[in-house]
Protein backbone atom coordinates (compact mmCIF):
# COMPACT_ATOMS: atom_id res chain seq x y z
CA UNK A 1 0.00 0.00 0.00
CA UNK A 2 3.03 2.33 0.89
CA UNK A 3 4.92 1.18 -2.21
CA UNK A 4 1.52 1.96 -4.31
CA UNK A 5 1.14 5.50 -2.43
CA UNK A 6 4.47 6.70 -3.25
CA UNK A 7 4.27 5.68 -7.08
CA UNK A 8 0.94 7.59 -7.16
CA UNK A 9 2.40 10.54 -5.64
CA UNK A 10 5.16 10.13 -7.88
CA UNK A 11 2.24 10.32 -11.34
CA UNK A 12 0.83 13.49 -9.75
CA UNK A 13 4.03 15.02 -9.50
CA UNK A 14 5.28 14.25 -12.88
CA UNK A 15 1.77 15.05 -14.62
CA UNK A 16 1.76 18.79 -12.40
CA UNK A 17 6.06 19.27 -14.00
CA UNK A 18 4.29 18.24 -17.21
CA UNK A 19 1.60 21.04 -16.77
CA UNK A 20 4.25 23.37 -16.02
CA UNK A 21 6.58 22.81 -19.00
CA UNK A 22 3.73 23.03 -21.22
CA UNK A 23 2.56 26.36 -19.84
CA UNK A 24 5.77 27.65 -20.44
CA UNK A 25 6.56 26.51 -23.61
CA UNK A 26 3.09 28.00 -24.81
CA UNK A 27 4.19 31.49 -23.08
CA UNK A 28 7.31 31.15 -25.16
CA UNK A 29 5.85 30.77 -28.56
CA UNK A 30 3.36 33.59 -27.84
CA UNK A 31 4.90 37.06 -28.10
CA UNK A 32 2.08 39.22 -26.62
CA UNK A 33 1.67 36.98 -23.47
CA UNK A 34 5.44 37.10 -23.25
CA UNK A 35 4.79 41.13 -23.60
CA UNK A 36 2.47 41.19 -21.33
CA UNK A 37 4.26 39.30 -18.88
CA UNK A 38 7.66 42.03 -19.06
CA UNK A 39 5.50 45.01 -18.71
CA UNK A 40 3.45 43.45 -15.81
CA UNK A 41 7.02 42.68 -14.01
CA UNK A 42 8.63 45.19 -14.68
CA UNK A 43 5.84 47.56 -13.20
CA UNK A 44 5.58 45.08 -10.16
CA UNK A 45 9.71 45.59 -9.88
CA UNK A 46 9.42 49.28 -10.13
CA UNK A 47 6.60 49.46 -7.03
CA UNK A 48 9.07 46.94 -5.16
CA UNK A 49 12.23 48.94 -5.69
CA UNK A 50 10.31 52.54 -5.66
CA UNK A 51 12.95 53.33 -2.84
CA UNK A 52 15.58 52.46 -4.84
CA UNK A 53 14.66 53.29 -7.98
CA UNK A 54 12.80 56.74 -7.47
CA UNK A 55 15.79 59.38 -7.37
CA UNK A 56 14.35 62.10 -5.34
CA UNK A 57 11.80 62.25 -2.09
CA UNK A 58 8.34 62.33 -4.09
CA UNK A 59 7.11 64.65 -1.50
CA UNK A 60 9.90 67.06 -1.46
CA UNK A 61 8.77 70.66 -2.46
CA UNK A 62 10.43 73.40 -4.21
CA UNK A 63 8.67 76.56 -5.57
CA UNK A 64 11.80 77.65 -7.43
CA UNK A 65 11.58 74.59 -9.74
CA UNK A 66 7.58 74.56 -10.49
CA UNK A 67 6.86 72.60 -13.87
CA UNK A 68 10.37 72.17 -15.24
CA UNK A 69 10.23 70.19 -18.75
CA UNK A 70 11.82 66.72 -19.17
CA UNK A 71 15.34 66.31 -20.16
CA UNK A 72 14.98 66.26 -23.55
CA UNK A 73 12.79 69.21 -23.70
CA UNK A 74 16.06 71.32 -22.31
CA UNK A 75 15.13 70.24 -18.89
CA UNK A 76 17.63 69.93 -15.70
CA UNK A 77 19.72 66.77 -15.78
CA UNK A 78 18.44 65.82 -12.51
CA UNK A 79 14.81 65.81 -13.42
CA UNK A 80 14.60 63.47 -16.24
CA UNK A 81 10.68 63.94 -16.88
CA UNK A 82 10.85 67.25 -15.25
CA UNK A 83 8.54 68.18 -12.09
CA UNK A 84 4.76 69.19 -11.11
CA UNK A 85 3.11 72.68 -10.10
CA UNK A 86 4.69 72.08 -7.13
CA UNK A 87 8.29 71.64 -7.80
CA UNK A 88 8.32 67.93 -7.09
CA UNK A 89 10.37 65.17 -9.19
CA UNK A 90 7.66 63.64 -11.83
CA UNK A 91 9.51 60.66 -12.52
CA UNK A 92 9.42 59.71 -8.34
CA UNK A 93 6.01 60.29 -8.07
CA UNK A 94 5.07 58.27 -10.80
CA UNK A 95 6.68 55.11 -9.55
CA UNK A 96 5.32 55.57 -6.31
CA UNK A 97 2.38 56.01 -8.28
CA UNK A 98 2.69 52.37 -8.80
CA UNK A 99 2.09 50.91 -6.02
CA UNK A 100 -1.17 52.26 -5.07
CA UNK A 101 -2.56 51.43 -8.76
CA UNK A 102 -1.39 47.99 -8.01
CA UNK A 103 -2.00 47.07 -4.35
CA UNK A 104 -5.65 48.16 -5.16
CA UNK A 105 -6.00 46.35 -7.78
CA UNK A 106 -4.36 42.48 -6.73
CA UNK A 107 -5.87 43.30 -3.75
CA UNK A 108 -9.09 44.06 -5.13
CA UNK A 109 -9.11 41.26 -7.48
CA UNK A 110 -8.62 38.93 -4.38
CA UNK A 111 -11.04 39.99 -2.36
CA UNK A 112 -13.58 40.10 -4.70
CA UNK A 113 -12.35 36.77 -6.44
CA UNK A 114 -12.77 34.85 -2.39
CA UNK A 115 -15.75 36.12 -1.73
CA UNK A 116 -17.26 35.35 -5.76
CA UNK A 117 -15.83 32.04 -5.33
CA UNK A 118 -17.53 30.96 -1.94
CA UNK A 119 -20.82 32.75 -2.88
CA UNK A 120 -20.77 31.19 -6.53
CA UNK A 121 -19.92 27.15 -5.00
CA UNK A 122 -22.37 27.60 -2.10
CA UNK A 123 -25.75 28.84 -4.62
CA UNK A 124 -24.78 26.50 -7.05
CA UNK A 125 -23.91 23.30 -5.31
CA UNK A 126 -26.55 23.80 -2.92
CA UNK A 127 -29.03 25.46 -4.92
CA UNK A 128 -32.49 26.39 -2.94
CA UNK A 129 -33.01 29.29 -1.23
CA UNK A 130 -29.14 30.34 -0.75
CA UNK A 131 -29.33 30.61 -4.48
CA UNK A 132 -32.56 32.54 -4.86
CA UNK A 133 -31.30 34.62 -1.93
CA UNK A 134 -27.90 35.24 -3.14
CA UNK A 135 -28.51 35.85 -6.98
CA UNK A 136 -31.28 38.61 -5.91
CA UNK A 137 -28.55 40.10 -3.57
CA UNK A 138 -26.28 40.31 -6.80
CA UNK A 139 -29.07 41.80 -8.85
CA UNK A 140 -29.45 44.45 -6.39
CA UNK A 141 -25.55 44.97 -6.56
CA UNK A 142 -25.34 45.18 -10.60
CA UNK A 143 -28.46 47.47 -10.88
CA UNK A 144 -26.92 50.23 -7.96
CA UNK A 145 -24.37 52.78 -9.74
CA UNK A 146 -20.99 52.20 -9.23
CA UNK A 147 -20.44 55.90 -8.90
CA UNK A 148 -22.99 56.77 -6.59
CA UNK A 149 -21.72 53.54 -4.49
CA UNK A 150 -18.50 55.15 -3.85
CA UNK A 151 -19.40 58.36 -3.07
CA UNK A 152 -22.03 57.13 -0.94
CA UNK A 153 -19.18 54.67 0.78
CA UNK A 154 -16.15 57.48 0.61
CA UNK A 155 -18.77 60.09 1.80
CA UNK A 156 -19.94 58.35 5.24
CA UNK A 157 -16.46 56.24 6.08
CA UNK A 158 -13.87 59.14 4.56
CA UNK A 159 -11.15 58.22 1.53
CA UNK A 160 -8.50 55.73 2.80
CA UNK A 161 -6.35 52.51 0.70
CA UNK A 162 -8.72 50.14 2.38
CA UNK A 163 -11.70 51.90 1.76
CA UNK A 164 -11.07 52.26 -1.87
CA UNK A 165 -10.40 48.42 -2.01
CA UNK A 166 -13.98 47.61 -0.62
CA UNK A 167 -15.90 50.17 -2.87
CA UNK A 168 -14.19 48.02 -5.64
CA UNK A 169 -14.38 45.01 -4.52
CA UNK A 170 -18.33 45.25 -3.59
CA UNK A 171 -19.21 45.70 -7.56
CA UNK A 172 -16.85 43.03 -8.88
CA UNK A 173 -17.42 39.62 -6.81
CA UNK A 174 -20.79 39.44 -8.34
CA UNK A 175 -18.51 38.51 -11.57
CA UNK A 176 -17.31 35.55 -10.20
CA UNK A 177 -20.48 34.62 -8.61
CA UNK A 178 -22.29 34.15 -11.00
CA UNK A 179 -19.80 32.05 -13.37
CA UNK A 180 -19.03 29.76 -10.58
CA UNK A 181 -22.50 29.33 -10.05
CA UNK A 182 -23.03 28.32 -13.64
CA UNK A 183 -20.16 25.86 -13.97
CA UNK A 184 -21.09 24.37 -9.89
CA UNK A 185 -24.50 23.86 -11.12
CA UNK A 186 -23.14 21.84 -13.97
CA UNK A 187 -20.45 20.18 -11.82
CA UNK A 188 -22.70 18.92 -9.52
CA UNK A 189 -24.76 16.75 -12.10
CA UNK A 190 -21.78 15.13 -12.99
CA UNK A 191 -21.68 11.30 -12.67
CA UNK A 192 -18.45 11.38 -10.26
CA UNK A 193 -20.20 13.93 -7.76
CA UNK A 194 -23.08 11.67 -7.82
CA UNK A 195 -21.07 8.85 -7.09
CA UNK A 196 -19.20 10.47 -4.17
CA UNK A 197 -22.28 11.18 -3.01
CA UNK A 198 -23.75 7.46 -3.53
CA UNK A 199 -20.62 6.63 -1.32
CA UNK A 200 -21.52 8.73 1.73
CA UNK A 201 -19.07 11.48 0.91
CA UNK A 202 -19.57 15.03 2.88
CA UNK A 203 -20.55 18.00 1.16
CA UNK A 204 -17.28 19.93 2.58
CA UNK A 205 -15.47 16.95 0.88
CA UNK A 206 -17.26 17.15 -2.88
CA UNK A 207 -16.78 20.84 -2.76
CA UNK A 208 -13.09 20.38 -1.96
CA UNK A 209 -11.91 17.71 -3.82
CA UNK A 210 -14.41 17.68 -7.05
CA UNK A 211 -16.14 21.32 -7.32
CA UNK A 212 -13.84 23.48 -6.64
CA UNK A 213 -10.67 22.47 -8.54
CA UNK A 214 -13.05 22.56 -11.68
CA UNK A 215 -14.16 26.16 -11.29
CA UNK A 216 -10.71 27.63 -10.60
CA UNK A 217 -9.61 28.06 -14.36
CA UNK A 218 -12.45 30.09 -15.01
CA UNK A 219 -11.89 32.19 -11.73
CA UNK A 220 -8.28 32.56 -13.21
CA UNK A 221 -9.27 34.02 -16.26
CA UNK A 222 -11.74 36.69 -14.36
CA UNK A 223 -8.89 37.39 -12.39
CA UNK A 224 -6.85 38.12 -14.84
CA UNK A 225 -8.67 39.70 -17.09
CA UNK A 226 -9.99 42.32 -14.34
CA UNK A 227 -6.32 43.37 -12.99
CA UNK A 228 -6.11 45.76 -15.48
CA UNK A 229 -9.89 46.77 -14.94
CA UNK A 230 -9.33 47.05 -11.07
CA UNK A 231 -5.99 49.77 -12.12
CA UNK A 232 -8.42 52.04 -14.42
CA UNK A 233 -11.04 52.06 -11.94
CA UNK A 234 -8.66 53.19 -9.47
CA UNK A 235 -7.57 55.62 -11.37
CA UNK A 236 -11.06 56.98 -12.42
CA UNK A 237 -12.03 57.35 -9.47
CA UNK A 238 -8.81 58.71 -8.13
CA UNK A 239 -9.10 61.48 -10.75
CA UNK A 240 -12.47 62.12 -9.56
CA UNK A 241 -10.84 63.07 -6.10
CA UNK A 242 -12.62 59.68 -4.42
CA UNK A 243 -9.50 58.05 -4.32
CA UNK A 244 -6.30 57.76 -1.61
CA UNK A 245 -5.80 61.22 -0.60
CA UNK A 246 -2.85 63.52 -1.34
CA UNK A 247 -0.09 63.84 -1.23
CA UNK A 248 0.15 60.34 -1.91
CA UNK A 249 0.49 60.08 -5.53
CA UNK A 250 -1.23 57.89 -7.73
CA UNK A 251 -1.54 58.02 -11.29
CA UNK A 252 -5.67 58.69 -11.58
CA UNK A 253 -4.23 61.42 -9.10
CA UNK A 254 -1.49 63.12 -11.21
CA UNK A 255 -3.65 62.50 -13.95
CA UNK A 256 -5.96 64.72 -12.23
CA UNK A 257 -3.63 67.51 -11.41
CA UNK A 258 -2.02 67.48 -14.97
CA UNK A 259 -4.97 68.79 -16.67
CA UNK A 260 -4.67 72.41 -15.40
CA UNK A 261 -1.51 72.38 -16.88
CA UNK A 262 -2.08 70.54 -20.25
CA UNK A 263 -1.22 74.03 -22.30
CA UNK A 264 1.96 74.79 -20.56
CA UNK A 265 3.45 70.99 -18.94
CA UNK A 266 2.40 68.38 -20.92
CA UNK A 267 4.50 66.01 -19.33
CA UNK A 268 2.41 65.76 -16.23
CA UNK A 269 -1.08 64.33 -17.90
CA UNK A 270 1.17 62.32 -20.47
CA UNK A 271 2.62 60.08 -18.67
CA UNK A 272 0.74 58.64 -16.08
CA UNK A 273 -1.56 58.16 -18.95
CA UNK A 274 1.04 56.64 -21.18
CA UNK A 275 1.77 54.73 -17.45
CA UNK A 276 -1.73 53.41 -17.19
CA UNK A 277 -2.26 52.66 -20.73
CA UNK A 278 0.92 50.22 -20.95
CA UNK A 279 0.04 48.57 -17.34
CA UNK A 280 -3.27 47.43 -18.45
CA UNK A 281 -2.11 46.55 -21.72
CA UNK A 282 0.31 44.35 -20.39
CA UNK A 283 -2.27 42.58 -17.63
CA UNK A 284 -5.07 41.88 -20.37
CA UNK A 285 -2.67 40.39 -23.20
CA UNK A 286 -1.33 38.21 -19.99
CA UNK A 287 -5.56 37.57 -19.49
CA UNK A 288 -6.21 36.67 -22.98
CA UNK A 289 -2.95 33.99 -22.80
CA UNK A 290 -4.26 32.68 -19.93
CA UNK A 291 -8.09 32.35 -21.54
CA UNK A 292 -6.35 30.25 -24.15
CA UNK A 293 -4.68 28.24 -22.67
CA UNK A 294 -6.72 27.28 -19.41
CA UNK A 295 -10.56 27.37 -21.29
CA UNK A 296 -10.57 23.93 -22.84
CA UNK A 297 -13.15 24.96 -25.80
CA UNK A 298 -10.70 27.28 -26.86
CA UNK A 299 -7.91 24.73 -26.85
CA UNK A 300 -9.95 22.46 -28.91
CA UNK A 301 -10.31 25.69 -31.79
Amino acid sequence: MMEDTRILGSYVHIGAMERAASLLSSLRRDWSALLGVFIIVAVVAAATLAPVLAPMDPYEQSLSRTLKPPLWSDGEHIFLLGTDHLGRDFLSRLIYGSRVSLIVGAFAVLLSGGVGLIVGLLTGYFGGKVDLVMMRVADLVLSFPFILLALATIAIVGPSLTVLIVVMSLRIWVIYARVVRGEALKIRGMEYVQAAHAMGGSHTRIICRHVLPNVMAPVIIIASLYLGRMIVIESGLSFLGLGVPPPTPTWGGLLSEGRTHLYNAWWVATFPGLAITFTVWGANLLGDWLRNVLDPRLRSL
